[in-house]
């Protein structure tokens, strides 16, 4: 670090004044001189870290402890991209005196894989930006000064793994209502399983369509603020994948894992589950117990409408005597309303959508009854706007082809993000083995060895302690801290 900040005093400042100079010229000119300054600060930065790296390095070559298992063999070129920039840094490649096990120490330290090129925070980046654009605006805003391919974005994605979080609470909420709202976004696929596997249907067109399922929990709604007429879920919580097959159950797992860790469901009345009746979603009620099926407002209101659209005039008297015999009746009451609906249809297919509208409504009996006849604590479903915004806005609003592997990952990815979740933190928890110096905080350095390290420090270096007002003791302070690391190899 002394030899960067010092290059920097010798030649970096001089630019500076140079760019500062050029802007008092032409003051008109505000993005050279921000362009300007920021070069120079990027540069300094990625030489501290270079410098750092590099003397850790030499801490290892230098280490008596090192010496005594581990013999060198060369120097080697490492280029690791930040988030800053590239670093171009020399590393030793060790060799175990027993096992003739090669290795690069230091990157045992760092905790970087041997052939890893970007570090956490340049990932973390990339992370951040592909979640909400595209794989290659992700490449290219993983780091101020240079940029990584679509396809580094695209397997450093399809790697993710995302463990449920474990979050201490100090004691679960009593609330008296829950809501689980779900519903799936339709997906494109290039290729099922490899290129050219997709079948054409009897609709002449390619079956390449996946599922990405989105379930969220809340306790209600309200006014995003005290005047306003918009309303916001009340510490909503997503879950999102493709989870085919048998691993729906394990989506809904998930959920009531979720659910005991946050809430005492004994003081729960009821958990209300606001959906469009598909068996994916259905089935959730076999895993969570107590939960009661509500059929959404939208899809409700859907299949109203398809029923009376040819009514004319008489549309909202129609709906509302479907309604009431929806809430009030019976399902013979509402079948004698479809009848006389379907005697003033003039042309047959009017008819069958007719039929096939009741058809789904007297499916969902039980559940569409429940909406109109608990409008209090039965809340409006959102399902169909959150789809749109946690999914599609990414997935599928726009003509894109996806791998199943790609559709999975992407939709944990959106749901991560939408819960708030730290990208670093995802980054750091993909099981990556971090070097631990096992009691190594137990041990001490001689004195002997940390004035031999300061008087080598100071030999090289002391000609630019003075113009810094750095003391070589803080040298010592960095070989002292490292040293802990080295001792746990």
């Amino acid at each position: 670090m002394i030899k960067s900040i010092q290059q920097f005093e010798e030649s970096g400042i001089k630019k500076l004044e140079k760019i500062i100079e050029s802007f008092m010229k032409d003051p008109k000119d505000m993005a050279s001189f921000v362009y300007g300054i920021r070069d120079e600060v990027i540069a300094l930065g990625l030489d501290l870290i270079k410098e750092t790296l590099e003397d850790c390095n030499q801490m290892l070559r230098d280490s008596a402890k090192r010496k005594q298992s581990w013999e060198v063999v060369r120097t080697d070129e490492k280029k690791l991209t930040t988030c800053l920039g590239t670093v171009c840094f020399e590393k030793t490649l060790f060799r175990n005196k027993q096992t003739r096990e090669s290795a690069y120490l230091l990157d045992r330290i760092l905790g970087i894989e041997s052939h890893e090129r970007l570090t956490e925070d340049a990932e973390a980046k990339l992370l951040e930006e592909a979640v909400q654009t595209s794989y290659r605006k992700a490449g290219e805003e993983t780091s101020l000064t240079d940029q990584v391919s679509k396809q580094t974005v695209k397997n450093k994605l399809h790697k993710l793994t995302f463990p449920q979080q474990k979050e201490t609470k100090p004691e679960k909420k009593a609330v008296e209502y829950l809501y689980i709202d779900a519903d799936e976004d339709h997906v494109s696929l290039q290729f099922k399983e490899k290129k050219g596997d997709l079948e054409i249907g009897e609709n002449h067109r390619k079956n390449n369509c996946v599922l990405a399922k989105l379930v969220y929990v809340y306790e209600g709604i309200e006014p995003e603020a005290p005047r306003s007429k918009r309303n916001k879920l009340v510490n909503p919580r997503y879950f999102s994948g493709v989870y085919d097959g048998a691993d729906n159950a394990k989506l809904w797992d998930e959920v009531y894992a979720y659910l005991d860790s946050h809430y005492d469901l004994e003081k729960v009345k009821k958990i209300y589950l606001n959906a469009d009746g598909g068996s994916w979603i259905q089935s959730g009620k076999k895993r969570i117990a107590g939960i009661t099926n509500v059929l959404d407002e939208f899809h409700l209101q859907k299949y109203l409408l398809k029923m009376t659209g040819h009514m004319k005039d008489s549309v909202d008297d129609a709906g509302k005597e479907l309604r009431d015999a929806v809430k009030s009746g019976t399902k013979a009451d509402f079948q004698e309303v479809v009848e006389r609906l379907k005697a003033c249809a003039e042309i047959e297919s009017t008819e069958k959508r007719i039929d096939e509208s009741a058809s789904y409504i007297l499916s969902n009996w039980t559940a569409a009854k429940i909406r109109l006849e608990n409008r209090k604590t039965v809340k409006g479903c959102s399902a169909e706007g959150h789809v749109s915004h946690v999914l599609s806005t990414r997935m599928s609003s726009r003509p894109m082809g996806w791998s199943r592997t790609g559709v999975d990952k992407m939709a944990h990815l959106r749901a991560y993000y939408w819960n708030g979740g730290d990208m670093l933190e995802l980054v750091r928890g993909q099981g990556r083995e971090h070097s631990v110096a096992a009691g190594a905080e137990n041990e001490a350095l001689s004195c002997e060895s940390m004035l031999r390290w300061e008087r080598q420090r100071h030999n090289k270096l002391g000609k630019y302690i003075e113009s810094i007002s750095r003391s070589v003791s803080t040298e010592v302070k960095k070989y002292a801290w490292f040293n802990a690391h080295i001792w746990g190899l």
